[in-house]
């Protein structure tokens, strides 16, 4: 197969689809990998890197999209790539369709086979292909609402763990999945004082258990989240329902109850956010106030930490893409289960009934678009 990766050109997106180690695995079994100039520097890693790995260096975006049978990338295609997009090529690569209609209807229009990173299984219902992002940004949340809250930013000016004698930040933490749990070890570590939301009893017990008595856990609910709200100074969104938006947890109205300059920072704004006043936001101009209270909502996290994200996300994207390039797209489906449950979109329809919802499409049942 031809498998290419373009040069990514989201907002301050720096991470790259394939690494040359991947390159190298890729070609080693009997692929050509084309890449565009200039992909790799966000990472540190040259043209010469990629061809010394056998690569091909490609001039534009645009041979890339017309010449590779599969295209690999990071972020979501943006609208000039989504142009480029054809009839029964493969788009591998993270899509949060559920709050984009504009990009959802244009990838059904182009009839491109789409395989979503965020939506691969694993075992037990996992999301293996996400979740070391989930563990990079729930990280980098804390760092970001640490620099948030620092009046040259409009924050309350406060350190989130204190100095002696005076008390540290009460940090909360809504979810306790991976970015939750991410974070929660992050403010724990620098001193804060740290509550974890969720409404699983067994995730409650789980992070309990591992945290002791050095953050507190707490059942979501409206009201005890209007309670945690008046006291927090900074809060951390890191909810998320698999392939479909996230739900609004703080509204308008809970602004209201906070302390001026306290900061929400928002993990879940690829899924459109679950702060009813969330938008997105680019690390060029990452936070907004709204009722003083700073929002950062970046869509992108992990890519500036770019190196660390991009070797991360290809450990666990690559046996993937080495099992569609040697077996094409529907037998590696067909092959593996887990992999199916990425198809979002196949032949003009949407096959994953999360999106098909949100949005209002016929739903196209994945095992249906694998038999046809």
């Amino acid at each position: 197969m031809i498998v290419g990766t373009p040069r990514e050109i989201k907002n301050h997106e720096y991470r790259v689809g394939l690494t040359p180690e991947s390159v190298r695995e890729l070609v080693s079994q009997g692929n050509e990998v084309w890449v565009e100039t200039g992909a790799g520097l966000g990472i540190g890693a040259t043209d010469e890197e990629f061809e010394s790995a056998g690569g091909i260096i490609k001039p534009d975006a645009k041979t890339i999209f017309d010449g590779c049978e599969m295209i690999v990338k990071v972020k979501e295609p943006q609208a000039v790539e989504r142009a480029m997009l054809r009839e029964g090529q493969i788009l591998y690569t993270y899509l949060h369709l559920a709050p984009d209609p504009d990009q959802t209807r244009e990838l059904v229009e182009s009839g491109v086979t789409a395989i979503a990173y965020e939506t691969v299984t694993g075992p037990g219902g996992i999301l293996p292909l996400l979740k070391p992002m989930s563990q990079v940004a729930g990280r980098m949340s804390i760092q970001a609402g640490a620099t948030a809250l620092q009046k040259e930013h409009q924050g309350r000016g406060v350190l989130i763990g204190g100095v002696p004698g005076v008390m540290p930040a009460n940090v909360v933490v809504i979810g306790g999945g991976v970015v939750g749990f991410n974070a929660a070890q992050m403010a724990v570590g620098l001193g804060g004082r740290v509550s974890i939301f969720d409404r699983n009893p067994e995730v409650l017990e789980a992070v309990g258990t591992h945290f002791e008595n050095r953050a507190a856990t707490r059942f979501s609910n409206k009201a005890n989240l209007e309670e945690a709200v008046r006291e927090a100074d900074l809060i951390i969104g890191a909810v998320l329902i698999p392939g479909a938006a996230a739900p609004k947890l703080i509204t308008r109205e809970m602004l209201g109850f906070m302390k001026p300059g306290s900061v929400l920072v928002d993990v879940a704004i690829d899924q459109g956010g679950c702060f009813e006043t969330s938008k997105a936001t680019t690390h060029a101009d990452p936070t907004y106030v709204v009722d003083d209270i700073v929002h950062y909502c970046v869509a992108n996290m992990p890519g500036a930490v770019a190196r660390t994200s991009t070797y991360a996300l290809n450990n666990v994207t690559l046996p993937h893409a080495l099992r569609i390039a040697r077996m094409g797209w529907k037998e590696a489906l067909l092959d593996n289960s887990h992999l199916a449950d990425g198809l979002n979109v196949h032949a003009g329809r949407v096959t994953y009934a999360a999106v098909a919802e949100e949005l209002g499409y016929d739903h196209l049942p994945i095992a249906e678009a694998l038999a046809k």
